[in-house]
This record gives C-alpha cells, sequence and structure tokens, in this order.
C-alpha cells in the first residue's frame, strides 16, 4: 500500500523556521527526515532528531514538554532511543501520526505556544555531529539496474552480459553491516589480493581500482516472524524510509575473488550512508510506475507481480554524484559533478526486493538495511559508477585541473545528493552522502 498524499504534502503551507522556506534546500516542511545527532547539549548521548530547514529538532527534548498526544505520543517516546530502530518497529500509523503532529508544530499558523516550546529544542545543524541513524544488524546488497548489469556484463561477458536469472529474481548479496559509516567519515584504501597477469600468481597490495557505487537504501520498519514471508502487497508497510547509499568497491580485488561466490572483500572494508532517513510517507507525491520491461522480457513470477505495484512501485529520485580531487580543492575548483541518475530506472520494484528477500521465511528486522545496488540509466551520463563511466578504466576522465581518472586517487572526495522534485509539489532532498580516500 503506497502513502495517500495528504495536507503535510501541501506544496502551499510554509514554516515558521525560516530556513526551511528557501528555493532548493533539502528540508523543507513537507519532507521531515529523521536522523541521530551528537550535540554540546546531549552531553555526549545520542538523540534523534528531525531536520527542518537548517536546523534540527531534538525529538527527545521535545516529547517531554508534552508536544504530543495518542499514536503521535507513542512515535515520540520511541525517538527517547539512541538510534531509530525503535521508531522503526512501530509502524506506518504511529509514523503517520507523529508526522502530521511535527507538521503541526512547525507551519507557519502554528499556535504561538507551541511555537515557543518547539523553538526551545532546535539545534542549528552546522552544530552536530550526525551518525550512523540505525542500529543496523544486517545489510543487504541487491543488482536492481538492468543497465548497470548490462554494462558491467558486457565488459566481462560480451557475448553473454545477463545472466539467464537476472529478470527473474531480484539478485542480492548480504553484505558488512560493521563496516557501515556515516557521511563524512574517511575511507581508508583496502588492501587485498588482485592478479592483473593471468600467468603469474596474485599479489597483496592496496587496491589500484577502488571504486564508488551511487544507490538508494531503504531501512526496514516492522520485522516479519522467521519463517512467515511478507506478501508483495504488504511489503511497503514494512519500509521506513530511504537514504544515499555508497557501496565502495575495489574492482581488482573483485575480479579476482568474485566466482564462485561473489563479493566479499571488495566491499566490506566500508559502505556510507547519508545521515538523513526520508520517510516513505514524505516520498509519496514522487511514486511513479514500475520500470517498463523491454518487449520480450518475461513478467514476474506470481509472488513478485500485482497491479498496485506495478502502478505506483517506483520513486521518481533524482541521484548526483561529484567527485573532488585533492589537488582541486587546493585550487579551489567546485567539485566536477560525474553522473545524474534516476532510481525510477530500477528493474526491480522497492516492495518486490523485499519480498524476495522474505520469500524463503527470511527474517527481517527493524533498522536492516536495503541498498538498490548502482542505479544507472540508459545514457553515458547516467552511469553509476566509475567502473562504467570509464569503461574499466579505458576511457579516461579529465578533471578541470587537468588530471585524469579511472579509477579513485587517495585525496579524492565523493559526494552524492539525492532529491525529488516534480511541478506542483515541493522539492525534497536527502543531504550529502560523502567521503575521502585516504591511504
Amino acid at each position: 500500500m503506497i502513502y495517500d498524499i495528504n495536507e503535510t504534502h501541501d506544496p502551499y503551507i510554509q514554516s515558521w523556521v525560516e530556513s526551511a522556506n528557501i528555493s532548493g534546500t533539502d528540508f523543507p516542511l513537507q519532507n521531515l527526515p529523521f536522523g541521530v545527532f551528537l550535540s554540546g547539549n546531549s552531553k555526549g548521548r545520542p538523540r534523534v532528531g528531525v531536520a527542518i530547514g537548517n536546523q534540527v529538532l531534538d525529538m527527545s527534548a521535545a516529547e517531554i514538554e508534552g508536544l504530543f498526544l495518542g499514536e503521535a505520543s507513542t512515535a515520540a517516546g520511541a525517538c527517547a532511543s539512541e538510534t531509530l530502530n525503535d521508531l522503526m518497529a512501530l509502524g506506518r500509523r504511529h509514523w503517520s501520526a507523529l508526522r502530521r503532529r511535527l507538521h503541526q508544530l512547525l507551519r507557519a499558523d502554528a499556535p504561538a505556544g507551541d511555537r515557543q516550546r518547539v523553538q526551545r529544542h532546535l539545534v542549528p545543524m552546522h552544530e552536530v555531529e550526525m551518525l550512523v541513524p540505525a542500529r543496523i544488524g544486517d545489510y543487504t546488497d541487491f543488482y536492481a539496474s538492468v543497465y548497470h548489469a548490462t554494462n558491467v556484463g558486457t565488459m566481462f561477458r560480451p557475448d553473454n552480459p545477463l545472466l539467464p536469472n537476472y529478470k527473474y529474481v531480484p539478485i542480492g548479496y548480504h553484505g558488512r553491516a560493521s563496516s557501515i559509516v556515516v557521511s563524512g567519515t574517511p575511507v581508508r584504501r583496502p588492501k587485498g589480493q588482485t592478479r592483473d597477469d593471468a600467468a603469474k600468481p596474485p599479489v597483496f597490495g592496496p587496491s589500484k581500482r577502488l571504486d564508488y557505487e551511487a544507490e538508494i537504501g531503504a531501512f526496514v520498519g516492522p520485522a516479519n516472524d522467521l519463517g512467515d514471508p511478507v506478501p508483495l502487497g504488504a511489503a511497503e508497510s514494512h519500509l521506513f524510509g530511504l537514504c544515499v547509499v555508497n557501496d565502495w568497491s575495489a574492482r581488482d580485488i573483485q575480479t579476482w575473488e568474485y566466482q564462485p561466490l561473489g563479493p566479499f572483500l571488495a566491499k566490506n572494508f566500508a559502505t556510507t550512508t547519508s545521515p538523513w532517513v526520508v520517510t516513505m510517507e514524505a516520498l509519496a507525491p514522487f511514486r511513479t510506475s514500475a520500470f517498463r520491461r523491454f518487449d520480450g522480457d518475461p513478467a514476474p513470477l506470481p509472488y513478485l507481480a500485482n497491479d498496485d505495484d506495478q502502478r505506483n512501485g517506483g520513486v521518481d529520485l533524482f541521484l548526483e554524484v561529484y567527485l573532488s580531487s585533492e589537488q582541486m580543492r587546493e585550487r579551489d575548483f567546485e567539485p566536477m559533478r560525474l553522473s545524474r541518475g534516476n532510481f525510477r530506472d530500477m528493474y526491480w520494484t522497492l516492495a518486490q526486493m523485499l519480498a524476495h528477500h522474505t520469500s524463503t521465511g527470511c527474517n527481517l528486522r527493524p533498522g536492516d538495511l536495503l541498498a538498490s545496488g548502482t542505479v544507472s540509466g540508459n545514457t553515458s551520463g547516467s552511469r553509476g559508477c566509475l567502473l562504467e563511466l570509464t569503461w574499466r578504466g579505458s576511457e579516461a576522465l579529465q578533471l578541470p585541473t587537468g588530471e585524469t581518472r579511472q579509477f579513485l586517487k587517495d585525496g579524492d572526495e565523493v559526494t552524492m545528493h539525492a532529491y525529488c522534485e516534480r511541478e506542483g509539489c515541493t522539492r525534497i532532498g536527502f543531504g550529502e552522502c560523502t567521503g575521502v580516500i585516504i591511504g
């Protein structure tokens, strides 16, 4: 079930927090994403916050003010935790009640008394340190872009780029949750086994083909019991919200290790997430149809198909990648945009990924993270990783300083931005997902 559009999405309602009304802000009143932060007032204890303009509302402090009632109060009480897991576990009725109440408290015509009480618990965004928003028990990375899969397959298997199962199965692998880090955390270049010369044995050393992957992540809400699959029609009710994910990848390590069991050390050293989680309800105005399959493609099997998911299962969400080398920053060059893709190009919907994940009876838990795989489109400017943009390193990128890049060098900073915009709707964004490579 997709969320209905209601007054919390109304583009004509503004906030008394003036920075939330500035054109192009990621965090207008219509967004209200959740995150976890530290500030001078938190005394070293992580706090749940809501982004509004350039401010963060301390939810624990606001709840103590008695500003929430009923289901909204239960949801606000869950925000007293040090992560979003307790809130994620409650489900959409409580999430919606809390969103409506936050909207009432932050809109321009909110009662003066409520406004004064809320204002006491706003913290400037530049004064907070953001953390990974949830305690992530498990992390699964999918491979949901047919354009990305086709490009990569063509590099390695030009006569057979897509394996026979791709259009039947939402392909994924279990990633490493312990090395998920928040935006801004430096990423150390990994070491591993590589073999460039098939006639010689492998060597161990720093990766020479370090890459990023621009992805969207979905946080799981309410759990399903072990042995109890989630049907496709109920899958959306198990999704809390989305974030940006950079699935850093050591391509040379990956090439040597991936057969026969797939990614391992090439992807276990770091995965970066944006700190803010945009709720599925905030995304309601930007829902779109599922990817239109090519003529001759098989229809999804019955457990992965229903009319509602085909009509509304996609998300019209732009994802941009920027690169800034150390030399570019020293010379005050602006970051260079490398690509701009759209999440609506995913071959599989989020609901299909979750339904397939649980189809064996696998139990997902609140705070589990499902990533989409690289978001790539059908044009060269929408390819979501360097492996595709440089075609496995054969076509170097030219930077404004005269430098070239096939893969990432030490000092390179990769920044991803995601946002939704559509005529008649207020633009909403996800904030930055950024990381710099260190040796």
